[in-house]
């Protein structure tokens, strides 16, 4: 019993040295602890050490009683007592170191994964930085389209404005066309009207000579 004790001391003392020290080992611990936490692997570590437990007790409680109903002790009894002193000791040591094991597992895993946590925090901002910067040169770009489109809306809109005024001297050029003509037709139907009534004197005043040269030859 004392040799399995002690076993079992050393072996749970082995586990916290490669707990204190980052090795291949600590990994390939850690997953084998991982694996008995899982299932009905924390029942049958709750029940082994509650019978030890148990055991480490009932040691104590009869090493007092025997001590309480011996009186005289001799020399065989002091080394059976010490004996069972020892195997009491070495079971809540190994509970002890036990209870050990279990919270540097813990706190392991908690702290890898905060570390985890941690890196991906840190991903996300570098992420966030990237796409900032991203979108800061992305809005460089836009504002510099922008200025050039607001500096060829304003010369579309010098163009506009020029042209209105092309526009506006020719329609007014084209009334002044329009009024001259509308004179030079009015001209001409007065000139025309000139032509005609001289050309009716002319006419009539054919006539009378060609009147009076009859009345002559008469």
């Amino acid at each position: 019993m004392i040799q399995l004790l002690f076993t079992l001391i050393f072996a749970e003392m082995s586990v916290i040295v490669m707990f204190v020290f980052k090795t291949p080992l600590r990994k390939l611990v850690i997953m084998g602890l991982d694996r008995i936490k899982r299932g009905r692997g924390p029942i049958i570590v709750k029940t082994v050490a509650a019978t030890l437990f148990v055991v480490m007790l009932s040691t104590i409680y009869s090493v007092v009683s025997w001590v309480d109903e011996a009186g005289d002790i001799t020399p065989t009894d002091q080394i059976l007592l010490a004996q069972h002193l020892l195997e009491a000791s070495l079971m809540g040591f190994s509970l002890f170191l036990a209870f050990m094991i279990d919270r540097l597992h813990h706190y392991i895993r908690e702290l890898s994964m905060r570390r985890k946590a941690m890196e991906a925090v840190k991903k996300q901002n570098r992420a966030f930085e990237d796409g900032k910067s991203g979108a800061s040169e992305e809005i460089k770009t836009l504002e510099g389209e922008a200025s050039a489109l607001h500096g060829k809306i304003k010369q579309l809109e010098s163009e506009l404005e020029e042209k209105a005024k092309e526009a506006s001297s020719a329609e007014a050029n084209a009334g002044a066309l329009k009024k001259q003509s509308e004179g030079f037709l009015l001209e001409y139907d007065r000139l025309l009207e000139e032509n005609q009534n001289l050309r009716s004197q002319l006419q009539s005043l054919d006539r009378t000579l060609s009147h009076s040269d009859s009345k002559k030859v008469s």
